[in-house]
């Protein structure tokens, strides 16, 4: 049986090296279910930033909540962003170049993303995109008052949310709120802080979720 295919979305100042990395236990733990691709997403980001990688490499992002200062906060309130149009445009193309693709996996911000782009393929929206489950870990609403509109209706989309109990970036109720977006979602939680667990005990979770895809 081939494994699934999941493209990986980082999340704010990763890219896909450093979150390929940051997830070498995952790929491990799954790498009979799994064939994990990554990608960057569009944006530089200036150096100096709070970040959820480790202040190295190439530090990319998927939108700003501030346009002017090019920067992104996940708990900032804000009329307008700017960039989400070309990262769906970016995903568009990695997921053409990496087609067929079985799911899409984001963290942090790049599970905010996951979830847009869900709201978006739910609405008829001509993406060209196939996934038919999404990983969302540490995921949050955007509270871009634009993006509002994705989250007004239920999504069809089967997912597992991911929650770190200790998280200090993305707190566990900030997670929990994406919840209510998505019809049935599943949801594991860890003791843990801001990563992608994936201790043996994490195992059996993730199977159970994926196996109906396979």
């Amino acid at each position: 049986m081939a494994p699934l295919r999941v493209l990986c979305l980082h999340g704010y100042r990763q890219d896909g090296a450093s979150f390929r990395e940051k997830t070498g236990a995952l790929r491990k733990l799954l790498k009979k279910e799994v064939d994990f691709v990554y990608m960057d997403a569009p944006h530089a980001i200036e150096q100096g930033q709070d970040s959820d990688g480790d202040g190295a490499g190439n530090r990319r992002g998927w939108w700003f909540s501030d346009p002017a200062a090019r920067t992104f906060d996940a708990g900032r309130h804000c009329e307008e962003s700017s960039g989400l149009d070309e990262s769906v445009a970016a995903v568009r193309e990695a997921a053409r170049r990496h087609a067929p693709l079985d799911g899409i996996l984001g963290f942090s911000q790049g599970a905010a993303m996951a979830a847009v782009l869900c709201a978006l393929r739910e609405s008829g929206a001509e993406l060209d995109l196939t996934f038919r489950f999404a990983i969302l870990v540490a995921g949050f609403r955007s509270r871009c008052a634009r993006h509002l509109d994705f989250y007004s209706a239920l999504l069809e989309t089967p997912s597992l949310h991911v929650i770190g109990l200790g998280d200090g970036v993305i707190p566990a109720d900030v997670s929990r709120d994406l919840l209510p977006v998505f019809r049935d979602p599943r949801v594991l939680t860890h003791p843990g802080g801001h990563f992608v667990p994936a201790a043996a005990a994490h195992r059996q979770s993730y199977r159970d979720f994926l196996e109906r895809f396979q």
